[in-house]
């Protein structure tokens, strides 16, 4: 069922888009037919003396157009309109309130008002007898609850008569009941004043703006004012109607051809719609039944009961927290790694395979089955150095694999980030356990693993400094994605693309394309250098004959020089641990030889580091004794 869903998803969002720019040009043919602009509340637009035009209406009362809700100033309070009512002429308000109160409430409005409350004197507005019947039935229960009246007498006064929030409204409660009284009367009060607000009713005759604007509504004018001095008197636009007459007639022409043009843009997205959609009705009834291809290809390749536990893209996702950031532990080129909490406490790593954008077909085709190879990989591996994987899901919504976490970050950020600083015994430990783990990926598995991509960052340090080597995202793609052929050489090759690590890759195979065991044992002889060295294997800063740590170590080994590349935590050690460090870098040198066939194998390397380690082990008991 995998290409039904994708294909619907496709379907239905080119569908979207095409309905969208129909939408938008109706919008846009709507909006230039009409010869005024209007906002929330109004359906059309507003009477005077309110306008959302510059030079149009009051001056005093111009609406500011936003969302959700409209805005008006008066007597510099700003309100939020709720509602306006053309039969009655009044306007329904909610107060912007203060949020910033010094723990007091939040029932203030504009640090102009000395008492802080609505005062409406002075402009054409009253508050409505309904509004303050309202207000005047509100009462706390009792005992009255007093605030602290020093800070906030605003509080207290309005507790004792909560009419007097609207100028005008002041009453006294009297002998009325408790029946209907507020516990929290503050937080009620601003609830309710945020929510259904009050309302004003205008009086023309307190303005000689309004009557001299019924004057000219007479003479078919318009009543504006003057933008550059609005304090001067009000101005009748007689003239305006003949200039707007035919910009309607204009404005009405270019409504049709936009009405027209929409109905074009509808048929083609029906057209269009139709056509995906036959296309894709065959696949889809088709890959009814199909399985999902993730579990199709690994059942085809290993037997159900060996294979890794399945997890639900939903269960991961609750493990992450919706993969937030704030959990993500690792970034690379394959995937982004986030830190999981399972329902039993046990703490995972997730690797969330990156999409690609843009993808092809075959692109999606290839990163599924590198999904799988790396599944089949890690399902058929057991060792203690070695990552282990405790899962997966494949989701259309993306590809996870869930691993082992290792809290104790990676040898890279041991020996160059600001980590505990490691002895030289912990050093050789590690790089005996990686080239354990390497030795079982060459030599335990048929076929072979080949991780080409053995690395100080891909080495996770666990708390007692044991080690496990992670991120199989580059070996996945050897044992099922290419054939292997016979050579001449010792050892088989597969032909395939050099992919790794810079600074660590084998130069033959990246001349050659020729991808063997050794080319893990190139890159783990540079883990070698850096263990010895404790300097990164790539760094810009040295010189550039310099700049791979490989060519630094090499030159300088043979001129002699070892002591000029040995890090300067181990220089000036017992001379046990120096014996060990030489023999350590001369086995490194062996690895990064530039014919394949002089490196030692796996086995070979592991031997020598326990003869090393058996000797610095002697040599310690030696020195112990005297």
């Amino acid at each position: 069922m995998s290409h039904s869903p994708s294909s619907s998803r496709r379907f239905f969002s080119l569908l979207i888009f095409v309905l969208t720019i129909v939408k938008t040009c109706s919008s846009s043919c709507s909006s230039s037919s009409s010869t005024s602009f209007h906002c929330p509340p109004f359906n059309a637009s507003p009477p005077f003396p309110f306008s959302t035009s510059p030079g149009c209406g009051h001056p005093n009362f111009q609406i500011q157009c936003s969302s959700p809700r409209s805005t008006i100033s008066i007597k510099n309070l700003t309100f939020s309109i709720l509602h306006y009512s053309s039969l009655s002429s009044s306007l329904t308000l909610s107060p912007h309130l203060d949020s910033n109160q010094n723990n007091c409430s939040s029932l203030r409005f504009s640090s102009s008002s000395p008492n802080r409350f609505i005062d409406l004197t002075g402009s054409p507005f009253r508050v409505s007898d309904s509004s303050c019947s309202r207000l005047s039935l509100l009462r706390p229960c009792s005992p009255l609850t007093l605030p602290n009246c020093s800070r906030c007498p605003h509080d207290c006064k309005l507790l004792k008569n909560p009419g007097r929030i609207l100028h005008g409204c002041e009453s006294t409660h009297g002998s009325l009941s408790e029946q209907g009284c507020q516990g929290d009367l503050l937080s009620f009060l601003q609830d309710f004043l945020t929510r259904f607000g009050f309302e004003v009713e205008w009086d023309s005759s307190q303005d000689p703006y309004f009557p001299k604007c019924k004057d000219c509504r007479v003479k078919n004018g318009l009543c504006g004012f003057n933008t550059t001095h609005p304090n001067q008197d009000f101005i009748c636009y007689s003239s305006q109607r003949e200039s707007t007459t035919t910009k309607t007639t204009v404005n009405n022409h270019v409504a049709v051809l936009c009405l027209i043009f929409a109905l074009t843009c509808l048929l083609l997205a029906i057209s269009v719609a139709v056509a995906i959609f036959r296309s894709r009705k065959a696949s889809f009834l088709s890959s009814v039944n199909e399985e999902d291809p993730a579990a199709l290809f690994l059942r085809r390749h290993r037997s159900a009961a060996l294979l890794p536990p399945v997890f639900t893209f939903e269960e991961l996702q609750t493990a992450t927290n919706k993969f937030d950031p704030k959990r993500k532990i690792g970034d690379g080129g394959f995937g982004s790694v986030y830190l999981a909490q399972l329902p039993d406490g046990n703490l995972l790593a997730v690797k969330f395979l990156h999409h690609h954008h843009g993808d092809t077909e075959h692109c999606k085709a290839f990163s599924m089955k590198s999904f799988c190879n790396e599944i089949l990989i890690l399902s058929s591996i057991d060792h203690p150095n070695l990552v282990r994987l405790h899962g997966y899901c494949s989701d259309p919504r993306g590809l996870l694999l869930v691993h082992d976490y290792v809290a104790n970050g990676t040898l890279a950020d041991h020996l160059h980030g600001r980590r505990s600083k490691m002895t030289w015994r912990v050093r050789l430990d590690i790089a005996l356990q990686t080239a354990l783990a390497m030795e079982y990926l060459h030599l335990s598995i048929t076929p072979p693993v080949v991780h080409r991509d053995i690395t100080s960052s891909n080495i996770f340090v666990e708390r007692d400094m044991r080690i496990k080597v992670g991120d199989f995202g580059l070996s996945r793609l050897l044992v099922y994605s290419e054939t292997t052929v016979s050579s001449g050489s010792s050892s088989d090759y597969v032909c395939t693309g050099p992919q790794g690590t810079p600074g660590y890759l084998d130069p033959d195979y990246h001349r050659s394309f020729r991808l063997t065991e050794k080319s893990d044992v190139y890159s783990y002889g540079v883990v070698l250098m850096e263990l010895v060295s404790g300097m990164k294997a790539v760094d810009q800063r040295r010189e550039k004959r310099d700049m791979a740590l490989a060519e630094l170590f090499v030159s300088k080994l043979q001129m002699g020089l070892l002591d000029q590349v040995v890090d300067p935590l181990l220089a000036g050690g017992e001379e046990e641990d120096e014996g060990g460090v030489a023999a350590v870098a001369e086995l490194a040198f062996r690895c990064v030889a530039v014919d394949k066939d002089d490196r030692p194998d796996a086995k070979e390397i592991v031997g020598e580091l326990r003869r090393i380690k058996s000797r610095t082990r002697l040599a310690e008991d030696d020195v112990a004794r005297c």
